[in-house]
């Protein structure tokens, strides 16, 4: 369930509690095809870097998740991608092939001495 934001509002006397998502709506075209999608702020802008780092557009992207998914919603099927593949970065393999991370320091130290 996303968190929710809550807002009190007074109006005419009466007061009542306004909830606002925390989602962020986009437009994305799998396949061609014109689809709405709910995600976290974060997760659009992890999103974009994957984008970016795998030298895709967000469509082309999306389209790859789509047609590869197992999970019931392509939202889910995003989420996993993304968590998949930010858990094969934080290996030492990924952080060697990143040139970053504790694999880095360790592969300098040992040319050095």
């Amino acid at each position: 369930m996303p968190r929710q934001e809550t807002y009190p509002v007074t109006v005419g006397g009466s007061s009542t509690v306004i909830s606002h998502s925390t989602l962020v709506n986009r437009n994305v075209t799998v396949a061609g095809h014109r689809t709405s999608i709910r995600l976290e702020p974060s997760m659009w802008d992890a999103l974009a870097l994957v984008c970016a780092r795998e030298k895709k557009t967000m469509n082309e992207l999306v389209t790859l998740i789509a047609h590869n998914r197992d999970q019931s919603t392509l939202t889910a099927a995003m989420r996993v991608f993304l968590l998949t593949y930010y858990q094969a970065a934080a290996t030492d393999e990924g952080h060697r092939l990143a040139g970053h991370g504790l694999a880095r320091m360790l592969a300098m130290k040992s040319t050095t001495t």
